[in-house]
């Protein structure tokens, strides 16, 4: 083995993945890796203006080629806008590339191999060739702790009861998961053994200590945490955009602590009753704020048909509206923001706490609602419960927006997250050093 370690890392074919597997290779490259990153070649361009340039020699992109599908060409060979009903497609195609990306594990002999959930096949591409391989799960530890017990240990109840899922949640998370197996592939839900001696999770021991320790209790891994992977600097890729620039200047013009940013990510929408609900909630809280409404690819509408009548007239200069993509960083970062609506997706609630603002959560499916949980017990969120028909209340979003942006709970819940925020950064380069060493030590004892 050389003395430059080369790691081929594989993430899933989400922005969500994608982001936080680029944020460790920058941290790994720091400490003297050669990385490769490995998408589809959709997923690559959007990545490729996200490196800075000092990491040219330590950093390179890997295209990976999927199998021609005629209901999939390569546009969609990423979820970023992939039509709900082609995710079986695309997880098939996935598993159907792993003679390519056999190939270029066999070209690049890497001395590691780091993958994600979904993807146990990679695993077995890098055992075949005797090259160990590493998982890193791009979400918390309460949420994976939570889902191993339930489905791997149904018997073992849960102990930490901040952490559970509502009955629809419980619901919804069950028919997504038969949905999976009735199209009849090996399922894997990133639960799999595997050969794993170690995890990385993408979290810190600032934020789930406890929860740390019990999966490592649960699973009998070596459970590392990477730290918080929220970008380290706040990238200009957008910034120069004038409607950007537009909507930064009019934040400028709003008292601190203020506005609320609205955001769903870049993955998840609305139903049309939920847009309404949260336009109300909008209107009657009186707050200022940015509003992001994003509709899958294909089926774009205008803003003036989708929100109630009269939307634009009423809210007037306080709030804004957006259909595409917003500079998130930036926003999170302003003084005027003071808190942030989200669906909790695990990327943004880091990057809300990272830059110091109190979250209102309104998770969708998947991990959301169990991350909505997590940050909720940290003291740094507060949630809209969803009734038993999983629908959302325009009077309970605005009571509890006026709440965060103009009563004395948003006080306690910012002084909360600017602590955890502060705390995080002391420990984050230490964390790292911890995981580097223990991809070090793993490659080195692999090769005895």
């Amino acid at each position: 083995m050389s003395t430059t370690l080369k790691v081929l890392m594989f993430p899933f074919l989400a922005y969500g993945h994608v982001s936080p597997y680029l944020n460790v290779a920058k941290k790994l490259a720091d400490r003297g890796f050669l990385i490769y990153l490995c998408s589809t070649p959709i997923n690559l361009k959007s990545t490729i203006n996200k490196i800075p340039e000092k990491y040219a020699d330590s950093i390179h992109l890997i295209e990976l080629h999927l199998p021609e599908l005629p209901e999939l060409p390569p546009h969609y060979h990423t979820t970023n806008g992939l039509p709900p009903n082609l995710n079986h497609i695309l997880s098939k195609a996935l598993k159907m590339s792993k003679p390519n990306f056999s190939k270029i594990m066999q070209n690049l002999k890497p001395d590691l191999l780091i993958y994600d959930i979904m993807q146990q096949w990679a695993e077995d591409v890098a055992t075949e060739l005797n090259i160990p391989a590493v998982k890193l799960f791009t979400s918390g530890v309460a949420v994976f702790s939570y889902f191993f017990n339930l489905t791997k240990k149904p018997e073992v109840e849960f102990p930490y009861p901040a952490i559970y899922l509502r009955k629809i949640e419980l619901v919804r998370w069950c028919e997504t998961l038969s949905k999976y197996n009735k199209e009849g592939e090996e399922h894997d839900d990133g639960l799999a053994y595997g050969n794993m001696q170690i995890m990385l999770m993408s979290t810190s021991k600032i934020l789930e200590a406890k929860y740390i320790d019990y999966c490592i209790e649960l699973t009998n891994w070596k459970v590392v945490p990477v730290g918080s992977l929220v970008q380290d600097s706040i990238t200009n890729d957008a910034a120069d955009d004038d409607d950007d620039m537009e909507l930064i200047d009019w934040l400028g013009t709003k008292d601190e602590n203020s506005t609320v940013f609205v955001s769903f990510g870049s993955e998840y929408f609305l139903s049309k009753e939920d847009v309404e609900e949260v336009a109300f909630g909008l209107e009657l809280s009186n707050v200022n704020f940015i509003w992001v409404v994003r509709f899958p690819k294909g089926e774009e509408k205008n803003l003036e048909d989708v929100l109630p009548k009269g939307f634009f007239e009423r809210i007037g200069e306080r709030g804004r509206v957006l259909d595409k993509f917003a500079p998130q960083p930036r926003i999170l970062n302003h003084p005027s923001t003071g808190g942030f609506i989200s669906h909790c997706g695990w990327n943004s609630a880091m990057e809300s706490i990272d830059f110091g603002v109190p979250i209102v959560a309104m998770p969708m499916q998947l991990d959301q609602p169990m991350n909505a949980r997590l940050i909720v017990e940290l003291g740094v969120a507060v949630e809209i419960v969803r009734d038993d028909d999983g629908k959302i209340h325009r009077r309970e979003i605005a009571e509890t927006l006026k709440g965060v942006i103009t009563g004395e709970i948003g006080e306690i819940l910012r002084a909360k997250v600017r602590d955890i925020s502060k705390n995080l950064k002391a420990i984050k380069d230490e964390e790292m050093d911890v995981a580097a060493q223990e991809l070090i030590q793993l490659c080195r004892n692999s090769n005895k």
